[in-house]
């Protein structure tokens, strides 16, 4: 077994920080969590134990929306608007995922990257080539990283380098599909980029195959003003645009949609009724100006709501960084629309527990969980000027910590930094 000795500190609901002084964790040797508590049972106390001193063990972080092949281009276009954007930058730089070399080095970097920050699940875009995309999902994997990846389907919109007929999108699909057997820990998720970059044909064969096969699917929803008027111009027979997926069976338990930003109280409620998980990437909205979702509202009204960096449209890949973005974000919204703000337990949940709810977890570190965990480090921080709490140590990481302020990372179970 697994034992982590610490100061443990987990999201054990939306508003509810739990922390456990000198507390353990005890993994099997196929990393599921067998004990959480302050005191080990008398059959594990003969055990080898790793001591993290008053260090805090927190949950790691679930990415729950980013872009794989955009990575190189972290931090650039960022004084354009979402559609600009995606022509003169976004796009140009996934069709570069055509060249498998150049595929292989950017993936094995962002899955480093990734665990250096300690995110060891993710649900990942990839670009619309099925050998990158089988590239990237071994990369993430042979890192320690769980999650889900998707060959993205995008048969009109892209321009010259990255568009795909209807026709070769159906074939490329059932191609990677077919040759995602052997992955044990990164799994695919159907992938339409968004209503606008698909035909109703291939959002037809989608929604199908996911009825067909039993398959998740990711997408993008209500990001962008200009983004709604054009779908509103392709789609005249949808009222809304969540209708557009709904309308060819992507509208399913477990859905994932990005963003979410001008999703209407109607909205909403269809994606509380089928399940649907929403994304918010605070970072990606105010750098594209597309503006601020209503993350409070949806988290009152029971919404599921997770974290997402949205590289690169988000500049920032380190989650504890968006956390306290979101909580930015958050404030905006009080100030320009009254709506309370989030508090840092809230933030944090969205982080971690909100998105480990999609792989089957329970909230927080509990027994049957897989240990995923990262151990901070705040040597480096500045120096405080009385005791601080775990719940204000937590904050300050959340605001000025970094990757080298993660002393270990654990995924299923194992140490992965």
């Amino acid at each position: 077994m697994r034992i982590l000795k610490g100061h443990l500190l987990s999201a054990a609901s939306p508003s509810r920080l739990q922390s456990i002084p000198d507390g353990y964790l005890a993994a099997d040797e196929d990393g599921i969590l067998r004990y959480v508590g302050p005191q080990l049972p008398q059959p594990l106390r003969t055990l080898p134990v790793e001591d993290w001193g008053d260090r805090l063990i927190l949950q790691s972080f679930a990415d729950m929306h980013l872009h794989a092949p955009q990575y190189p281009m972290l931090g650039q276009g960022m004084d354009l608007p979402l559609l600009s954007w995606l022509r003169e930058y976004a796009y140009p730089t996934e069709a570069r995922f055509s060249d498998l070399a150049f595929a292989r080095n950017c993936s094995r970097h962002l899955a480093a990257a990734l665990i250096g920050g300690g995110t060891t699940r993710v649900c990942m875009f990839s670009s619309l080539h099925t050998d990158a995309t089988l590239i990237l999902m071994e990369e993430l994997e042979r890192a320690g990283i769980s999650g889900y990846v998707g060959k993205v389907n995008m048969d009109r919109q892209g321009g010259a380098g990255l568009r795909e007929s209807t026709e070769e999108s159906m074939r490329e699909t059932l191609r990677w599909l077919d040759a995602c057997g052997d992955f044990r820990t990164v799994r695919p998720i159907l992938t339409p980029r968004f209503t606008p970059a698909c035909t109703e044909e291939i959002l037809t064969f989608l929604g199908r195959l996911a009825a067909e096969r039993g398959l998740y699917v990711q997408s993008h929803l209500s990001e962008n003003p200009e983004e709604l008027r054009l779908v509103g111009e392709l789609c005249p027979d949808c009222a809304q645009y969540w209708e557009t997926y709904q309308k060819h069976g992507l509208w399913r338990d477990h859905t994932v949609m990005a963003h979410c930003v001008y999703s209407d109280e109607r909205e909403r409620a269809a994606m509380r009724e089928a399940g649907v998980l929403a994304v918010h990437c605070p970072d990606s909205n105010w750098n594209l100006c597309s503006g601020t979702a209503p993350v409070k509202t949806m988290l009152r009204e029971g919404s599921w709501v997770a974290l997402g960096s949205d590289i690169a449209g988000g500049a920032v890949l380190f989650l504890p960084h968006v956390a306290a973005a979101a909580i930015r974000a958050s404030k905006v919204r009080h100030m320009t629309e009254g709506e309370d703000f989030l508090t840092v337990p809230e933030a944090y949940y969205l982080a971690t527990s909100a998105g480990h709810r999609y792989f089957g977890d329970r909230d927080g570190f509990q027994v049957g969980n897989p240990l995923h965990a990262a151990v901070v480090d705040e040597t480096n921080l500045p120096p405080a000027a009385r005791e601080l709490t775990a719940a204000e140590r937590l904050e300050r990481f959340l605001y000025l910590g970094d990757d080298r302020n993660l002393a270990a990372v654990y995924a299923n179970g194992k140490k992965v930094k």
